[in-house]
């Protein structure tokens, strides 16, 4: 067994292209998002970094109480949540709208109003923001009306408000939201554990690889061999994934995380999967070497580009229009257990992404096993 498992290991890390694609690619290819995107991560600090909220505006009317009240009500928040452009006409804000370098548009009026350019993060907040001072402003003037004496000690609970509240980041982490791309990254990278797998199921079929007729004619069991094959593999690849993430969190000053036992075990659910999906492409189609390492390509690439790792909304989209796509996806659910485990601090989340990685792993060792099964060779 440990002659089996020292020439594998062996054998497979020698390999330099299928450990390109398995562990230098993502790193280089991380690295091109920390140019692109700068540094959007925190040094373990566990405190969330926030940035104001650009918005425009506009004055329509501020002649009644309520509308300067709310033109008030912006300034204190002016430098604290938002940042306030100096922008004061309509057409002006609609155009630093369209352009995007404001994310809404405040109406100060008797009934105060919002113009937001698209769904987002920030315009949700801004959306927030305008429903409680509605709510609040509606309140008071309930109590105004019903019984004014006790609006002052009404005014006084609200001042009291903030000092009873405290801000707590969601789970540590940066909320910058490029930060999605580093996730999908690792989810990209656990999947090309696949180009490890096609290459170990090619090393055992003896009409594809002198070492797979060799292989074929040993008194070992088969079983035995892709046992050891696998094991290795898995060891390779989770050692692969935990560079990847040590590049991006110490080089990179990235956080993914401050709960390392998680950390771990999503890395090893997502090294399994990857070289189990790579064993099965291997071991299904009767193909060259180079038509199931173009197969192994299609398979990481395309689902990392659903999971956002070309275009960081595509896993918003799809989970607006077919949320069973990202349920079927390896890399949406990969991404989906760091986002679990790092910012939405969602245990029945974050345990049902690590079933549904288990059981996706357990149905492609089994397909692969019933193909490796079958084949017979009339002569080596």
């Amino acid at each position: 067994m440990l002659h089996l498992f020292k020439y594998r290991f062996l054998q497979t890390i020698r390999n330099l292209p299928v450990m390109f694609w398995a562990l230098i690619f993502p790193i280089i290819l991380g690295t091109f998002f920390y140019l692109s995107f700068g540094n959007l991560g925190l040094e373990g600090t566990g405190e969330s970094s926030w940035d104001e909220i650009k918005v425009a505006v506009v004055k329509e009317d501020a002649s009644s109480p309520n509308a300067r009240s709310f033109e008030e009500f912006l300034k204190q928040m002016d430098g604290e949540l938002l940042d306030i452009q100096d922008i004061s006409t309509e057409a002006e804000g609609l155009k630093a709208l369209n352009e995007e370098t404001v994310y809404g548009i405040f109406y100060v009026k008797d009934t105060p109003s919002l113009t937001v350019g698209k769904n987002g993060l920030n315009e949700s907040i801004l959306t927030s923001l305008l429903d409680n001072y509605n709510q609040n402003a509606a309140m008071f003037q309930k109590i105004a009306a019903a019984h004014p004496e006790n609006l002052p000690e009404a005014l006084e609970a609200m001042k009291d408000y903030k000092n009873v509240t405290s801000e707590v980041s969601l789970g540590g982490m940066d909320l910058n939201p490029n930060i999605q791309y580093f996730f999908a990254l690792v989810a990209y990278a656990c999947l090309s554990g696949a180009f490890l797998g096609v290459q170990s199921s090619i090393d055992s079929q003896a009409n594809i690889s002198p070492l797979g007729a060799r292989r074929s004619i040993t008194p070992t069991h088969k079983l035995t061999l892709v046992l050891m094959d696998m094991a290795v593999l898995f060891i390779i690849h989770f050692f692969n994934i935990l560079i990847l993430c040590l590049y991006i969190s110490k080089v990179l000053k990235i956080s993914l995380g401050n709960d390392i036992g998680s950390l771990l075990l999503v890395d090893f659910m997502g090294s399994m999967i990857g070289v189990c999906l790579g064993v099965t492409i291997g071991c299904l189609a009767r193909l060259s070497l180079g038509l199931k390492m173009g197969v192994c390509v299609l398979l990481t690439l395309f689902p990392g580009f659903l999971a956002g790792l070309m275009f960081g909304n595509m896993k918003n989209i799809i989970e607006l229009h077919c949320p069973v796509v990202n349920r079927i996806n390896p890399a949406a659910v990969l991404s989906d257990a760091f986002y679990c485990m790092g910012i939405y601090n969602d245990t029945e989340r974050f345990t049902r992404c690590l079933l549904i990685l288990a059981v996706m792993s357990i149905l492609l060792l089994t397909v692969a096993f019933l193909g490796v099964r079958r084949e017979r060779y009339d002569s080596i």
